[in-house]
């Protein structure tokens, strides 16, 4: 810095000062909040033959965590497969170190289980991705697997 003040002057100093403040500071605090919620696991393949029933359905599932150490609301928040199957999430918080499962078929809600309404699978036992976004589309996590186990740790 001190070479280039002697070549450009101060102001060039100044400017290069400002460019290396901005590229230090932190992320926005929206965006590193949503970090701490993140799919932790994904069981893409359930147990058993796929013939469509609505209990091997539900055994096809996706957990989502707060890993956080503040809740953290998920009201709108997006699962999506690569094929561009969506479920949206209603109005929801999760609370520090709370999870929550979201599973492919029918069945009741509840805080800790979310149903898709599906009558066939979303997740593809040979590959895919789930990814999680904000109501805004931000990306916050993703996970891919490529067969192999029924489950992915993510």
């Amino acid at each position: 810095m001190i070479a280039l003040l002697r070549r450009t002057g101060i102001a060039a100093a100044v400017a290069t000062a400002a460019v290396t403040l901005t590229l230090a500071s932190p992320a926005s605090p929206a965006l590193a909040a949503t970090k701490s919620v993140q799919i932790t696991t994904v069981q893409y393949d359930s147990p058993g033959s796929d013939r469509g029933s609505n209990q091997s359905l539900n055994a096809e599932w996706v957990i989502i965590k707060n890993t956080g150490k503040k809740a953290r609301k998920i009201t709108g928040f997006t699962l999506k497969d690569d094929t561009g199957y969506t479920y949206t999430f209603a109005k929801r918080t999760l609370k520090p170190g709370q999870s929550i499962k979201v599973h492919s078929g029918k069945g009741k809600d509840t805080k800790s289980n979310k149903y898709w309404g599906r009558g066939w699978y979303v997740w593809n036992n040979d590959g895919d991705t789930a990814t999680l976004r904000t109501a805004k589309g931000t990306k916050v996590d993703s996970c891919t697997w490529d067969g192999g186990e029924q489950k992915q740790a993510c």
